[in-house]
Parts: structure tokens; sequence; C-alpha cells
């Protein structure tokens, strides 16, 4: 495995720099990139939160996934941009074609990240550090967005390599680069290594990854268990065999949560977030063409417990209407009442087939509806996604651009 080559590439706060390019392209003069901004939903609606943020915002202390109704507090000249998928896709398409030229064997790791085997192309490419700067150069001239590339012998460090100094850099994490260059960092950076794992290990004394490198297996064992101590301790050395997959991950679950300012007691408040996620999941159902048999809901509630309730449906649906009747269905069962702070619901078990077994009953009112949410899904992609929105099944209201 010493010989393999693996590269990583990033996209610079992907969201954020896709929407400034496509501003600039079409006229404006301001570049979000350089002012405090964000990617996120109506700062009106508190459930919003912030997915995407500039570097400028960064210095305000504004934190990826934090309400934005919070980051306003923190910056109030903060520039909110409400996220257009659709333009996202297609960036996306447009950064990997270009990185397809160079190698075989690709790995889309997600809407703004790669994985790349460059391992036995030393004839092609004999210096990898100046093949990365041209791949980044080319994207950054050609789409107008930055990358960050990660060079290293596996996936994990070329993913931990990329995630240095930004934006639009080059960096190596080769094996006898780990104690210098990963070893010092907060063990919570290490890839993998969630908020929950990262402040037990910092109970235990464990505050770099260095220091997990060395830890005691058998400590990381009692502690985590044998599955995850044995991930922590191979990735904090640097250890990792997994293999760059030549195809996109199919999605096994379409999911949302929304997690709110304040404590949301109120059913109907709980419906209406419902609603606007099964809007979200079933739309991306529909995009790509697929229908899912198990509805799940998701609360945390204000005491930081995660709840879930779910149920498997006996045909598979993307309407928008079935999936809304199902949560909320499965949210009367789960919620005691208690207040919540974050809301959620996710599709799962994924039919690509679409097979259904008809009815005699309610077929004229399914066809309504599916009628109903190609037309919805026909004016978003129009004039975007804020354009319409539920404001109950079968109920509407016109967005920002509703009257063009």
């Amino acid at each position: 495995m010493s010989d393999r080559l693996i590269f990583h590439v990033d996209v610079n706060s992907a969201f954020l720099s896709w929407e400034a390019v496509d501003r600039l392209c079409n006229g404006e003069t301001l570049d979000l990139r350089t002012v405090p901004s964000c990617v996120g939903g109506d700062p009106e609606r508190r459930t919003s939160i912030v997915s995407t943020k500039s570097i400028p915002a960064k210095k305000y202390g504004i934190e990826t996934g934090e309400p934005v109704a919070t980051a306003l507090r923190k910056c109030p000249d903060l520039i909110v941009v409400k996220p257009n998928f659709q333009l996202y896709k297609k960036m996306s398409r447009e950064f990997k074609s270009i990185l397809d030229e160079y190698t075989p064997l690709m790995q889309s790791f997600s809407i703004d990240e790669v994985f790349m085997d460059m391992s036995g192309m030393e004839r092609l490419h004999p210096d990898p550090i100046k093949l990365a700067h041209e791949m980044k150069d080319r994207i950054r001239d050609e789409l107008g967005f930055t990358v960050n590339v990660g060079i290293a012998r596996n996936k994990l460090c070329a993913k931990m390599a990329s995630d240095f100094e930004k934006p639009d850099k080059v960096h190596t994490l080769f094996p006898d680069e780990i104690a210098d260059k990963m070893w010092p960092l907060p063990v919570g950076e290490l890839f993998g290594c969630g908020k929950s794992t990262a402040k037990k290990l910092r109970e235990m004394h464990l505050n770099t990854i260095g220091d997990l490198a060395e830890a005691d297996e058998r400590m990381l064992l009692s502690a985590f268990g044998e599955k995850t101590a044995s991930y922590l301790h191979n990735a904090a050395n640097g250890i990792d065999d997994s293999p760059v997959v030549n195809e996109e991950r199919e999605a096994k679950s379409y999911s949302v949560e929304n997690t709110t300012e304040d404590d949301v007691t109120d059913f109907e408040e709980v419906n209406h977030l419902l609603l606007a996620e099964a809007d979200i999941v079933a739309g991306r159902l529909r995009a790509d063409e697929v229908k899912a048999f198990t509805i799940t809901v998701i609360y945390r509630t204000s005491d930081m417990k995660r709840h879930s309730h779910g149920k498997k449906m006996e045909n598979s649906t993307d309407i928008t209407s079935e999936i809304y009747d199902m949560a909320v269905k499965l949210m009367k069962e789960a919620w005691k009442g208690e207040p919540l702070r974050l809301i959620g619901l996710s599709a799962s078990d994924i039919d690509k087939d679409g097979f259904q077994q008809m009815s005699l009953f309610g077929e004229e009112e399914k066809e309504k509806q599916k009628n109903l949410d190609k037309a919805l899904d026909k004016i978003r992609s129009k004039y975007g996604n804020d354009s319409v929105m539920r404001a109950g099944v079968g109920v509407f209201r016109a967005g920002r651009k509703g009257n063009e």
C-alpha cells in the first residue's frame, strides 16, 4: 500500500463560492466571498441555519450549523443567501468533469468533494504536487472558484491534508509528515471523530491527535468498544486502507433537519416544519427519480436527548403529501410534548424501480398530488427554490419570485 497516491479535492466554501460565481457571471459586482455572508434559510424563520459561510463571516465567530438569527446577532450586516440546489448540482458536475480528465479512478465523496486514485501514473504525471496545482488552477481559472487539494498515501490522510490552511492551497500528508503536521492538531479535527467522541477523549486527557495516537489501545477499547477504538487508533496514526470506489455512492437515505433557536412546544408549528421538510425530501427523491419505503421523524428535546421513530410503508413514494402525512402520524405517536430544539425527517429504504401495488381507491387523488408536485418542481427549477412554498398540503403562497 506504500506506493498508493491519493488526492482529495475539496471546494472552498462550496455553496457560497458557487453563489458568488453565479452572481458575478450575471452582472453583480459584489463578490460574496469578500464580505461577511452565508448560505442559509430565510432569517425570518427561526429554524433556518447557516450551511456555508465566507471567510470574513468566520472572523465574527459565525459557525456552520448555527441558527441564522444567531449569526445575524453576531454580525448584523451579514448577507444571507438562500440555497439553490439546482445551481450547486450544475457547478458540482462542472468541477468533477475537469478532474475526470486526470484519472479513470475517481470517487465522488459529496457534492463538493472528490477522491482521486493517482497510483501508478508516475509516467504521465511524475510530479504530483505540480499536477495538483495544475488541477486547482484550472478549476479557478475556468470555473471561477477555488479548491484545496490534499495529497497522501491513503484517503484519510488526503482528506486531512485538504483541510489544512485554506483557500486555494495544495498540501501533503505523507507518512513522514504525520507527526509534524497532524499530531499537533486538536483531537476533534481528526476525520471521523465527532463532537461527543472528541469531548470524551478530552475528558480522558487526550487533547491532540498525537495524544490519541500514543494512547493505550486497551484504554480506548474500554471507553469506546472494539470498532470505534480500532478506528480512532488507526486514524490517529494515519492508517487507512479503504479503496477509492470508482462510482458515486448511491444514497441510502434522504434527510433534512432543522435546529430551532427557541423551544418548540406547539404541534401546529411542528407540523409546519414537517411539511417544509417533507417538501424538501420528496423533491430530492423526485430529482433522483427514486422513491422511499421508510419514513422516519427525528427530534431532539431541550435536554439534548435525540429521538427517532420510523415506519415502513406498504408502497414506496415520492409524493410530498404522503410523506408529510406519515411524518405527522409518526410524530403524534412518538412525541410527548417535551420542548423541542431540533426536528428532522428522513426517507430511506430507497426504491429505484418504483413498482407499486395498485389500489381501487385513491388513485385519482394520488395522481392529482403527483401532478401538483411536478408543477411545483417545474416552477422551482425555473425561478428558484423559494419561488413557491407550501403553507399546507395543497395550499401555497408565492415566494420572492412568485409574481414573475
